[in-house]
This record gives C-alpha cells, sequence and structure tokens, in this order.
C-alpha cells in the first residue's frame, strides 16, 4: 500500500497542468489502427510501399487533396471478431462515397460456372455480391483535355478507377487511375494524333502520369501501363493494380521493347497505345481478407485438394493416408501445374522469358 501510494503521488507530481496544451500522439484503441508513422505539427514522415520508386503515403496529411494514394497504407481493426484479427486492408477513405455513372455500367450475369447445360465447366465460381461492371475506355481515341473529377472503387478490378470529363465536349469516361493521380488533374491522350504535323515540325507532347500516347512518342526508361497490342486496338497488358512496364527501346517503325513487372521482355509495335505511370493500388497485394466468408462475397467457392479425393476424381486422390502416389503436382485433368511445360510453340515476340523456377 506504501508503494502504491508513492505512485500515485509521483503522477500527481508529474501531470502536465490543464493549462498547457497536450498533444495527443497515440491513437485511441477502439479506433482503426495503421501501418504507419506518427504525424507531428511540423513535419510529415511517410512509409515506403512495397513497390520501389512508388510511395502510398498520399498527401492527405498534409491538406491537400485526395489522390489515388491513400492516407495510410493498411488498416486493421480491433479483434473483436475472429474473422477481424488477421483483416488487412488498403484505406478507401479517398474515394468517392457515392453511386457510380449509370449509363457507364453494365449489370454482370453470373453464371455460377456453368455452361448452357447446367455443369460445371469453371470450378470456384458461385455466389457473390450483386455488381455493376463500370465501362473503361480501354481505346482513348478521343483527343483533347480531360479533366479528374474523382476516384471510385470498380468491384470487377483490383486497381481504382477515374472519372474524367472532356473539357470541350464534356463527355464522361471511365479510366484505369495511374498511381498519384488526383481530382482535379488533367490528363490528355494524344492517340489519334502523329507525332509530326504536315510541315515536319515535331509536335511537344507533354509525357506526365495519365497522358495516353503511342510508344513512338514516349522517351526509353518511362514507366506505363495500359498497353496495346494493336495499332488501333484497345489496351491489353498491365492493368491491374500495381502493375506496370518499362520501355527500354523504341523507334518510328517497328516494334518497341518493355520490359514488364514479371521480368519478361517483349515486343510491341510502335503504334501501340500505352499510358504514363504505374496502375494504383499497388500494395493491394498485400491485403488479407480476414476469412472465408469475404471470398463467398467475391464470388469465390472454396477449393478442395486433390489429395482429399478419391482416385475418380482427381490425380492425386486414393491411397492410404495423405499421399499422391509419387506423381508430380498435376491438375485434376492431368497437366502438370509445377514447372512442366505446357506450350506447344514459342511467343515469336518474346526477346526474353520470365524468369521461371
Amino acid at each position: 500500500m506504501l508503494r502504491l501510494g508513492a505512485f500515485r503521488l509521483l503522477q500527481a507530481s508529474t501531470r502536465v497542468p490543464l493549462t498547457q496544451p497536450v498533444a495527443r500522439t497515440v491513437t485511441p484503441f477502439r479506433w482503426i489502427r495503421a501501418y504507419t508513422t506518427n504525424t507531428s505539427k511540423h513535419e510529415v514522415t511517410t512509409t515506403p510501399s512495397f513497390l520501389t520508386g512508388f510511395s502510398t503515403q498520399g498527401n492527405i496529411a498534409a491538406g491537400a487533396q485526395a489522390s489515388a494514394t491513400p492516407a495510410k497504407q493498411f488498416k486493421t481493426y480491433k479483434p473483436s471478431t475472429p474473422g477481424k484479427r488477421w483483416l488487412k486492408r488498403v484505406p478507401r477513405d479517398h474515394l468517392y462515397k457515392g453511386k457510380a455513372v449509370r449509363r457507364l455500367t453494365v449489370e454482370k450475369r453470373s453464371t455460377g460456372g456453368r455452361n448452357n447445360t447446367g455443369r460445371i465447366t469453371i470450378r470456384h465460381h458461385g455466389g457473390g455480391h450483386k455488381r455493376r461492371i463500370r465501362i473503361i475506355d480501354w481505346n482513348r481515341m478521343e483527343s483533347g483535355s480531360q479533366e479528374v473529377m474523382r476516384l471510385e472503387h470498380d468491384p470487377g478490378r483490383s486497381a481504382w478507377i477515374a472519372l474524367l470529363k472532356h473539357k470541350q465536349t464534356g463527355s464522361l469516361s471511365y479510366i484505369v487511375a495511374p498511381h498519384g493521380v488526383k481530382p482535379g488533374d488533367v490528363v490528355t491522350s494524344y492517340r489519334a494524333s502523329d507525332s509530326k504535323t504536315t510541315d515536319g515540325i515535331t509536335r511537344i507532347v507533354s509525357v506526365d502520369v495519365g497522358n495516353c500516347m503511342p510508344l513512338k512518342m514516349i522517351p526509353v526508361g518511362t514507366i506505363v501501363h495500359n498497353i496495346g497490342l494493336k495499332r488501333s486496338g484497345p489496351a491489353i497488358i498491365a492493368r491491374s493494380a500495381g502493375t506496370y512496364a518499362q520501355l527500354i527501346q523504341t523507334g518510328e517503325t517497328g516494334y518497341a521493347q518493355l520490359r514488364l513487372s514479371s521480368g519478361e521482355v517483349r515486343l510491341i509495335p510502335v503504334d501501340a497505345c500505352a499510358t504514363i505511370g504505374a496502375v494504383s493500388n499497388p500494395d493491394h497485394q498485400h491485403e488479407m481478407l480476414g476469412k472465408a466468408g469475404r471470398s463467398r462475397w467475391m464470388g469465390i467457392r472454396p477449393t478442395v485438394r486433390g489429395v482429399a479425393m478419391n482416385t475418380c476424381d482427381h490425380p492425386h486422390g486414393g491411397g492410404r493416408g495423405k499421399s499422391k502416389g509419387n506423381k508430380d503436382p498435376r491438375s485434376p485433368w492431368g497437366v502438370l501445374s509445377k514447372g512442366g511445360k505446357t506450350r506447344k510453340s514459342v511467343n515469336q515476340f518474346v526477346v526474353k522469358p520470365r524468369p521461371r523456377r
């Protein structure tokens, strides 16, 4: 009791007077916690991203507008339920809270992985929440400047999307939001115009994040995404969250060389489109769903191991104990799943294949 009384007396002597303001540096435990450093009044400390060269820390802490980078890298929850104990998600406080533009969406008709006869042809599909797929402008053939109105979440993809409004025509369209773009920014498409005018004077283009142009207009070493494969075709490569490619060789005619994020070097026509920058939400790959029910909300059904099946259902099934019978890992149809070669022809556009195990 004497020690406890001395301790309380020491606390009372070291207590801060009420006349002095107390800076709150500890977040209450009932609030959502995040894996970020503390932000003081005069300096802002940011945490680097998992993706080298790009920061997932936005400028919301500095009082700026919301951008494609959230204010915090991850947010976790107090483990009030078993599903929240391991739940780790990228914050979405910088995204638009309302609904999408109705005429730029289409309803998603789910088949549950079944064909016209009612048999399952695609495993692990079924259920899920109702969704409306956003119509994305993959071509960006309309020239002119467009203003970024807001950033939204698309239930059909892992990256954020941006709503654009044309400054002259006022038309609305959706694009995949590049990393670092924010409402109020202006993006331009140079795809419908040539790099040179009729009088032979070279035209100046702006190589800014979000601008779309042919590969022959982009300087070597630039980070790009939404890459097309044809002269007038849509964007095909590097469209998911955090993906990008680096331009390592280009020219006026022929093919350009791009190093993809997998390490593969590929030939792309120089007249194909590409957008400057990397795709937003690079930390999507580090999210944790926390429970199996969240996968069911996304339309993903459970996966059963092959060794737990019967012999007639899987090549790994049957036998005594947990054994697959000294067979190489393979799919239910006998196709090798780890390191086995399954391609019958070599892709002539691949200069250097991606590293494999």
